[in-house]
């Protein structure tokens, strides 16, 4: 026989007795234990026993009934609606879960998670958590600054979810190469030639393509404005590094120099960046290039953004569904107004 609960509104909890605690908390990791065998719900735990006919009804502070479908109308209880659909789907995969809170768990996880999964065939007192889970609907934007290592879980307005794992992503490689010294260039409009660069500035380290195209014995390259501000910079070519970043700025305005700043740090971590336009990211990367003759599939596509940039998580679908598409990662470099660059990267995720 299923049980009733009491809904204490103040508190934003459903607590349930007689043997509550065995029945539901140490078989099946619902709720946290109060006194004796009473224990507290929260409103998506109590909402899910309702459904599945394990509780028979909540009684509100004015002595109402309440059976599932009148409990949910009243949405008990911050982001319900989307946060119950994420927790039935997950209970259905075979996950116990818990709000990311205490008294649920005594060290929860931090930032804007709402639920701690735990592994399969664990549970709240195991202490082990699988990953920290977010839920928002599709018309939740998410600030740079709020995203979080775990799992992102998106409710669209069809009540169909999305996981996405979110992780800090540090790219490096082993792509690293000399630079030749201070070989003649020419600045046009939008991007620089290099006359008579050594081979190995195109054949080793992937700088720029050759003018004459596959065909040719010592290339004369076309370089992007980034590349030669990276390669004015160090003494590579001889034309003013300042002078290029300018023709940058004036070309595609304040991004150059965020674009710049990642261009630089990948290069500096041994990562060969070229550009992304064909896949709509800022760049492609190659982590270990020993040679354009013998090049593999680039591994990352990533996105430019400065630090305080506000995604919106359609925008988040469609880049992470082409990187997948391409067997790629999305990996999103958000540029800080000192110059730093923290990397996050986004897969999808079949929990």
């Amino acid at each position: 026989m299923g049980l009733e609960g009491r809904f204490d509104e103040a508190a934003g909890v459903v607590r349930v007795g007689d043997d509550a605690r065995q029945r539901y908390h140490d078989s099946r990791g619902y709720g946290y234990p109060l006194e004796g065998n009473e224990i507290a719900l929260a409103p998506v735990e109590a909402a899910h026993l309702l459904f599945r006919g394990d509780l028979e009804a909540v009684v509100d502070d004015g002595g109402e009934r309440l059976d599932f479908r009148t409990f949910v109308a009243r949405e008990p209880g911050r982001k319900f609606g989307v946060r119950f659909l994420v927790y039935a789907d997950l209970r259905s995969r075979g996950f116990y879960l818990s709000p990311a809170a205490e008294p649920w768990l005594a060290d929860p996880p931090g930032g804007e998670a709402d639920f701690a999964v735990f592994p399969r065939g664990k549970g709240p007192g195991d202490g082990e958590v699988e990953y920290a889970l977010r839920v928002i609907g599709e018309r939740t934007d998410i600030p740079a600054d709020e995203l979080a290592d775990g799992v992102l879980a998106v409710v669209d307005e069809e009540s169909d979810i999305t996981y996405f794992d979110v992780s800090r992503r540090e790219p490096s490689g082993t792509s690293e190469a000399s630079l030749p010294d201070r070989c003649e260039a020419d600045l046009l409009a939008d991007r620089v030639v290099v006359w008579e660069p050594p081979l190995d500035l195109y054949e080793s380290a992937f700088y720029g393509q050759p003018l004459e195209g596959r065909e040719y014995e010592r290339p004369t390259l076309q370089c992007s404005l980034l590349e030669a501000a990276y390669l004015a910079a160090r003494g590579a070519i001889d034309l003013d590094p300042e002078t290029v970043r300018e023709r940058g700025r004036s070309v595609e305005g304040e991004r150059f120099d965020r674009r710049l700043t990642v261009y630089t740090t990948l290069r500096e971590r041994d990562v060969v960046p070229k550009t992304g336009y064909k896949f709509g990211a800022d760049f492609r990367t190659y982590a270990d290039v020993e040679s354009v003759e013998n090049l593999g599939h680039s591994e990352l596509l990533v996105r430019v953004h400065p630090a305080g940039y506000v995604f919106e998580p359609r925008d988040l679908a469609l880049d992470v569904r082409l990187a997948h598409g391409v067997r790629k990662t999305m990996v999103f470099a958000l540029v800080g107004e000192s110059g730093g660059v923290d990397w996050w990267s986004l897969e999808r995720l079949t929990p």
